[in-house]
């Protein structure tokens, strides 16, 4: 697999820190105010479990999977950047402008791209989730697949969720989700409570073993 690294910045997310779950210093320095998380399970080995799941989280099959229901699809506007950068002080670098064209799955199913809008309604473990996201980062390089997505204004959470596939040098393949979260104003403080992000992070790691057909 080629490399692959686009990212898109244009309508406002809701949240300063766009790209951050990407940082390697999440989990100790997050963006102010929100709380951060991170969970990981194996979904199993080999070079066809990388590429089905791989497929998968780039086909909206995860949130599907996870009992997502999807709408209100906008495409991303095809101007996308290069992936998310910062400077030693955390401060984010000029994006670099580049073009993709649109990618298909065997079946025809569009990929995702950066930009993307859509509205998220259902449940994730039993845990609501509604309201619009835009796709804020699609990675594909060698044995690492991630697409980092960034709530809107009308969710009742504000921040970001990333999910990376991996396949690690023992062959393994594992999905990693990572993330940081608030209620927003108004919205009920438990919306953004750790116990909530674990329960839909669990459903989401599982989303993709082999045993739901994925």
């Amino acid at each position: 697999m080629n490399a692959r690294r686009s990212s898109f910045e244009d309508e406002a997310v809701d949240y300063a820190a766009v790209g951050a779950t990407q940082r390697t210093d999440l989990l100790q320095y997050p963006p102010e105010g929100y709380v951060p998380s991170e969970d990981a399970f194996r979904l199993g080995s080999g070079e066809e479990r990388f590429a089905l799941a791989s497929s998968a989280l780039l086909t909206w099959g995860l949130h599907r999977s996870s009992g997502v229901e999807i709408s209100e699809v906008h495409p991303g506007t095809g101007v996308q950047y290069g992936g998310i950068a910062f400077a030693e002080d955390g401060t984010p670098l000029e994006p670099i402008e580049t073009h993709e064209e649109q990618r298909f799955a065997e079946d025809g199913t569009p990929f995702i791209t950066p930009g993307t809008t859509v509205v998220f309604a259902g449940t994730v473990g039993g845990e609501p989730l509604v309201g619009p996201h835009r796709v804020i980062s699609v990675t594909e390089e060698p044995g690492h697949v991630s697409l980092a997505i960034g709530t809107m204004e009308g969710d009742p959470e504000s921040g970001e969720q990333s999910f990376t596939i991996e396949q690690r040098e023992d062959d393994s393949v594992w999905i990693v989700v990572r993330s940081f979260f608030r209620p927003t104003k108004g919205a009920a403080k438990l919306v953004g409570s750790k116990r909530r992000r674990k329960t839909m992070n669990d459903a989401y790691l599982r989303a993709l073993l082999p045993s739901r057909g994925v």
